[in-house]
């Protein structure tokens, strides 16, 4: 265990939220969250109204939701993984985001206009995103199993994710194609993923979702670790492989359906954190599920810095970085995995 690496990745965890909060196109420095922070635990304290409003309601809840998302995306990723052997696995590759996606954009067309007086994502319809979202992902998961055939050959999984990812891809461009401009210029910013709409109310479900599939897949530490051995021999240790499988294929579903509505599509971080994860504290470590954690929400708490301060005045959607960054990665890893 590399116990150095371990302290560093728990003091980044720890300050790179709070170092998220000061950066950023509004003025904002570290004793002026001080001050906040004073301000809120003591009526003795007092902070600027304006500053106070751009910390607590804009930056802090987009803070936490982009620590959500990454840890969620990297969880999700890492458990696919393993569950396939499979080094270049995510959840875009199975169609679990595609299909996410496609099923919140498709809620948003047509149940947008009833509720343009209201706002684009009012209470009710946020709530039916998270439902078609989960609803195409889940979707997504049966075709992929299906098509995988009743003996769920890892090979034709992959091959079927692939499809059902481009399947649903379409169907997401066809919604976007039939929609009226200005609708379609609103999904089209959506579908790429971002964090500006981040609120307090939208923060409990995609948090309680994490700890309960974290908890989750840390029960199916010992079932995980041996399908990294074959089906054969995680047989041969009393491993029921189809439905571990099949039952982690649904909890990531679920985990990325719930992110994907509140985010839109964020791609490859469930391919690159693994991967750095494992090469860094390596795959056998017993921590690595709460390391991946950690190391996906400081990674995505940055790039979303990033994203908002890059361009002054202009706010980039966080799924770009991520694909320009991703589609790199995946090239190293085909490369290396050429040579190996």
């Amino acid at each position: 265990m590399n116990k150095p690496a371990i302290i560093i990745l728990v003091f980044l965890a720890v300050i790179s939220p709070v170092m998220a909060l000061v950066l950023g196109v509004a003025n904002i420095s570290f004793m002026d969250v001080f001050h906040i922070a004073c301000a809120q635990l003591s009526d003795a304290c007092s902070a600027d109204a304006l500053k106070q409003r751009i910390v607590l309601e804009l930056r802090l809840p987009r803070i936490l939701l982009a620590f959500l998302t990454g840890a969620g995306l990297s969880l999700a990723g890492s458990v696919l993984q393993t569950v396939t052997r499979n080094p270049l696995a995510d959840p875009y590759l199975f169609g679990i985001s595609s299909g996410a996606t496609f099923g919140a954009v498709l809620v948003i067309a047509f149940a947008g206009a009833g509720f343009a007086a209201q706002g684009l994502f009012s209470e009710w319809l946020q709530l039916g995103i998270t439902g078609g979202a989960f609803i195409g992902s889940a979707i997504s998961v049966l075709i992929v199993i299906t098509l995988a055939g009743r003996s769920v050959q890892i090979e034709r999984m992959v091959l079927a994710g692939v499809a059902t990812s481009f399947m649903f891809s379409a169907a997401t461009s066809l919604v976007l194609y039939a929609s009226d401009p200005q609708a379609a210029s609103s999904l089209l910013f959506w579908s790429l993923g971002s964090f500006s709409r981040a609120s307090w109310d939208n923060l409990m479900l995609p948090f309680i979702i994490l700890i309960m599939c974290f908890v989750l897949f840390s029960g199916f530490t010992r079932q995980l670790t041996a399908l990294l051995a074959g089906d054969e021999n995680a047989r041969s240790l009393g491993v029921e492989v189809q439905k571990v499988r099949i039952s982690m294929l649904l909890l990531t579903s679920l985990m990325t359906a719930i992110l994907v509505a509140n985010t839109g599509g964020i791609g490859f971080v469930g391919l690159m954190i693994p991967h750095i994860v494992r090469r860094i504290y390596s795959q056998h470590s017993r921590h690595l599920l709460w390391i991946t954690v950690l190391f996906g929400g400081v990674f995505m708490v940055w790039v979303d810095v990033v994203a908002r301060s890059l361009i002054h005045g202009h706010e980039l959607p966080v799924g770009i970085i991520t694909a320009a960054m991703g589609s790199v990665f995946f090239l190293l890893v085909m490369r290396r995995k050429s040579w190996s």
